[in-house]
C-alpha cells in the first residue's frame, strides 16, 4: 500500500494553501515550479509523510529537514519513528488486517495475532471499512474493546472509499467521507481513528471538497489526521496519474528476482520475508512497515526483520541492488 501524506488542520484558509501542504509524497512538487512554496520534498521520500498545521496568511512555509527520530523499546526491541514531520510516534512495524481479519482467520486467531503484536511493541494497527465488508473493523474493534488497552497506547488508521453499493455510499463526496467514517467509528467502537485515509483518488469528487471534509472531521474530534493512500502527487494536484504499467509477465519477473535473494538471506541467517521488511525499513522515508500476517507464527518471524537491518550494510545493499537491477542510491547511507 503506498501511502503519501497525512495532514492536522484547524482552520482552511484557501484552497492554494490546501494543495500546497496536501500534495506530495514522493519527492514530487505539489504545484508548478520548482516546490511546495519554493520547497521541494526530499528526495526518495516515501512512506507517509505527515504535516502539522497550514501556514498562516501572508507567511511562506518554512523548510522543514527530512528527520526520522529513532528510538528503541527498552522491553521489546520494537523501533518507533515520527510519522513524517509530525509529533506522532509509530512502531516501525504495524499490523494490517487486509484480507485477514474478518476473513481469512478466525476472531481467536485474530486477538492472538494482535496480542503478540502489541506485546512486542507494535502499536499501529491498520484498516479499511472495505476491508471484508467491514468485518475487518467489527474484529479490530472488537478485540481493542476486549483487551482494555489504553487508547493512548496505540494509533488506529481507517481508510475510506468503498462503503457500500449505493451510488452514494463510495467515493470521496463529503457526504461519504463524514458517513463513512461514522460508519468505521461505529464498527470500531471508538470516538476517534488516529489516521483517516482517502483510499484512492476520486475523480469525481473536487480536490476542495476532499480536503474540506477531511478538516471538518477533523474538528471534529473523529480523526486526529487525514491522508491519502495509493495517490500519487500529480493526483493531489489534480492532474490524471499514469496507468499502472506492469503486466501479469511482469510478476512473474518480479517473482524470480525474490528467488535470487534467497542466497543473500540464507547468508545473513534470515528469510526471505524479514530481509525484504528490513529493505523497506532501511529507507529513511518510511516510517512504518504494515504487517499481513496470517498466523501468530508469521508474525513472529516478520517481527525478527528488525534484528537484520543492522546486517544491510553497503556492500550488501550494493549486491541487492545489483541483483535486482535497482539504481545504485548515490546519498550516503545514513543507515548502514
Amino acid at each position: 500500500m503506498q501511502v503519501s501524506i497525512a495532514c492536522t488542520e484547524q482552520n482552511l484558509r484557501s484552497r492554494s494553501t490546501e494543495e500546497r501542504l496536501c500534495a506530495g509524497g514522493r519527492g514530487v512538487p505539489a504545484q508548478g515550479g520548482p516546490g511546495n512554496g519554493g520547497h521541494q520534498p526530499p528526495k526518495g521520500a516515501r512512506g507517509l509523510v505527515a504535516v502539522a498545521g497550514l501556514r498562516a496568511p501572508g507567511q511562506n512555509l518554512p523548510h522543514i529537514a527530512f528527520l526520522l527520530r529513532e528510538s528503541t523499546g527498552l522491553a521489546t526491541g520494537m523501533k518507533y519513528r515520527n510519522l513524517g514531520k509530525s509529533g506522532l510516534r509509530v512502531s516501525c512495524l504495524g499490523l494490517g488486517t487486509w484480507v485477514t481479519f474478518g476473513s481469512q482467520i478466525s476472531d481467536e486467531t485474530a486477538e492472538n495475532v494482535m496480542t503478540i503484536a502489541y506485546e512486542n511493541g507494535v502499536n499501529l494497527f491498520d484498516t479499511a471499512e472495505v476491508y471484508a465488508s467491514g468485518k475487518a473493523e467489527k474484529t479490530l474493534g472488537n478485540i481493542l474493546r476486549s483487551k482494555g488497552w489504553r487508547r493512548s497506547s496505540y494509533v488506529v488508521t481507517t481508510k475510506i472509499y468503498w462503503g457500500g453499493q449505493a451510488e452514494t455510499e463510495r467515493g470521496l463526496s463529503r457526504k461519504h467521507i463524514i458517513e463513512g467514517l461514522r460508519g468505521s467509528l461505529e464498527r470500531l467502537q471508538l470516538d476517534y481513528v488516529d489516521i483517516v485515509f482517502a483510499n484512492r483518488m476520486d475523480a469525481n469528487s473536487p480536490m476542495e471538497e476532499i480536503v474540506r471534509a477531511m478538516t471538518y472531521v477533523i474538528n471534529q474530534g473523529m480523526a486526529m489526521y487525514w491522508g491519502t493512500s495509493r495517490w500519487s502527487a500529480m493526483e493531489i494536484m489534480g492532474y490524471q496519474w499514469l496507468k499502472e504499467k506492469l503486466q501479469s509477465d511482469d510478476g512473474r519477473k518480479q517473482q524470480a528476482k525474490i528467488k535470487e535473494l534467497q542466497p543473500i538471506a540464507e547468508r545473513l541467517g534470515c528469510t526471505v520475508a524479514q530481509l525484504a521488511i528490513a529493505w523497506c525499513l532501511r529507507s529513511e522515508g518510511v516510517s512504518s512497515v504494515l504487517l499481513g500476517v496470517s498466523s501468530a507464527e508469521q508474525l513472529i518471524e516478520n517481527l525478527g526483520a528488525i534484528q537484520v537491518l543492522a546486517q544491510l550494510t553497503p556492500p550488501v545493499i550494493q549486491e541487492i541492488d545489483a541483483l535486482l537491477g535497482n539504481k545504485p542510491n548515490t546519498k550516503k547511507e545514513s543507515r548502514a
